[in-house]
C-alpha cells in the first residue's frame, strides 16, 4: 500500500510564502467498464477503464495565504459558480481535514476555492470526477510550489490520482489523457487499486479522437447518489457475479483498445451500461435512474446502427443521460442524425458534443 503521509510538509512561518493561487482545468471521464462497488477507503471491487473527456470539465482556482493567527482548523471559503454553496463547502472541508496527514500545510493556510463546471452537476456526467481531480491537482501543485517535492511528471500524476481517488473513486482516472485504467488486473502489469494508470501508450489511434455526445435527458440532481449506490452493492445478490464479469471485460477491452477493435469496444460499452443500471434495479431497496427518453434514445441508437452499419454505440453513467460513442471519422454522418432524432429527446434540446482528450491542464 502506498503511503503519502508526510509530516515534514510544514511551512516555515519565519519565511512565509507570498499569497498566491493555482488554477487547473480537469475533465470528466466516461467509464466503459464500470466501477460499481467499493471497500475500505475508496478502493474498487473491480477494475474499470474510462475515456478522458474534453468539453465536460471543471475549472478550479485555489487561492492561499498564510494564516495570521495559527489554528488547527481548515480555513476555507468556497464558491461554486461565483456563489457560496454550503453543502459543497462542508464536503470539501471534510475532505481536506481527512487528507491533512498527506498535506499538513493545509492547516497553516487561509484558503479560497472557486470552481465551476461546463455541465450540470449530480446528473450522471461524473462532476465529482472532474472536480475532485481538479482539487487534487491544485493540492499537488501547492506541495511542489512550496517544497519542490514533485518535479517528475509521473510522480506528480500518480500522487494526484491517489489523492483524487480519496475524494471520488472515478476522479483518479481523470488525471490521465485519452484513457485510463483503475484497479488491479493481471491483464495490465503495474495496475493498482490505489491510483489509476495511463493507457495512452497502448491506445490505438482510432480511440484518441473518439467522439462522445453527452445527451442530457435530465439535468436534475439524481434521486440516489453514486455514493449511496456503491454502498448498496454490499447487499446486492448479484455483486460477486458482477465483479467477475467486470474483470473479464477489462481484459477484453484492453485488447480491443490496443488493436482498434471498435465493435468489441462498443459491445462492451453497451453491455456495461445496461449491467450498471440492472444492478441498481436489483439493489435493496431497488431504484431506477433511467427516464423514458433515456430508453427511447437507446432504441434509436440501435436502430440507427442497424440501418446505417455505422459503429455508433451508447453508454450510461450513474444517471439518466446517454453518452453516444463513435469514431471521429463518422462525425459528418452521425451529427445530423443527433440533431434531428436525439436532440429533441434531451432536456431543453441540450447535448454536449465532447470527445476523448488530452487530460487536465494548468491554467
Amino acid at each position: 500500500m502506498a503511503n503519502y503521509e508526510n509530516p515534514r510538509l510544514v511551512l516555515d512561518s519565519s519565511r512565509p510564502p507570498e499569497p498566491g493561487r493555482v488554477t487547473w482545468r480537469s475533465p470528466s471521464n466516461i467509464a466503459i467498464v464500470k466501477y460499481w462497488g467499493k471497500h475500505s477507503v475508496q478502493l474498487p471491487r473491480n477494475p474499470s477503464i474510462s475515456l478522458t473527456l474534453t468539453a465536460a470539465c471543471t475549472d478550479m482556482t485555489l487561492e492561499y495565504a498564510l494564516k495570521e493567527h495559527p489554528d488547527p482548523k481548515i480555513d476555507l471559503a468556497f464558491f461554486f459558480e461565483d456563489r457560496p454553496n454550503e453543502a459543497f463547502h462542508s464536503k470539501v472541508v471534510a475532505f481536506l481535514e481527512s487528507i491533512t496527514p498527506i498535506f499538513p500545510f493545509l492547516r497553516q493556510l487561509k484558503l479560497t476555492l472557486r470552481t465551476s463546471n461546463s455541465f450540470p452537476h449530480s446528473t450522471g456526467i461524473a462532476s465529482s470526477a472532474s472536480s475532485m481531480s481538479a482539487l487534487a491537482l491544485c493540492l499537488c501543485s501547492l506541495e511542489h510550489r512550496f517544497f519542490q517535492t514533485l518535479p517528475d511528471d509521473d510522480a506528480f500524476d500518480r500522487k494526484a490520482s491517489y489523492v483524487a481517488r480519496l475524494g471520488s473513486g472515478s476522479a483518479c482516472r481523470s488525471i490521465y489523457p485519452y484513457a485510463a485504467l483503475w484497479g488491479h488486473t493481471p491483464a495490465f502489469p503495474g495496475s493498482s487499486d490505489e491510483c489509476a494508470v495511463s493507457l495512452e501508450a497502448q491506445l490505438h489511434p482510432v480511440f484518441k479522437t473518439f467522439r462522445d455526445d453527452v445527451l442530457v435527458v435530465s439535468a436534475a440532481e439524481k434521486a440516489v447518489s453514486s455514493r449511496a449506490g456503491h454502498a448498496l452493492m454490499e447487499g446486492n445478490p448479484f455483486s460477486e457475479t458482477r465483479y467477475t464479469q467486470a474483470r473479464l471485460r477489462t481484459a477484453q477491452l484492453l485488447e480491443a483498445l490496443r488493436s482498434g477493435d471498435v465493435e468489441t469496444f462498443g459491445q462492451i460499452a453497451e453491455g456495461e451500461a445496461l449491467a450498471l443500471h440492472a444492478l441498481m434495479m436489483c439493489s435493496q431497496p431497488p431504484y431506477l435512474l433511467l427516464q423514458p427518453n433515456t430508453v427511447a434514445i437507446l432504441h434509436h441508437v440501435r436502430a440507427f446502427r442497424q440501418e446505417t452499419r455505422l459503429p455508433v454505440y451508447f453508454t450510461l453513467d450513474a444517471g439518466p443521460n446517454v453518452h453516444l460513442l463513435y469514431p471521429a471519422q463518422h462525425a459528418d454522418a452521425v451529427r445530423p442524425w443527433v440533431e434531428s432524432a436525439l436532440k429533441p429527446l434531451c432536456e431543453n434540446n441540450f447535448y454536449l458534443a465532447d470527445s476523448a482528450g488530452e487530460g487536465p491542464e494548468e491554467l
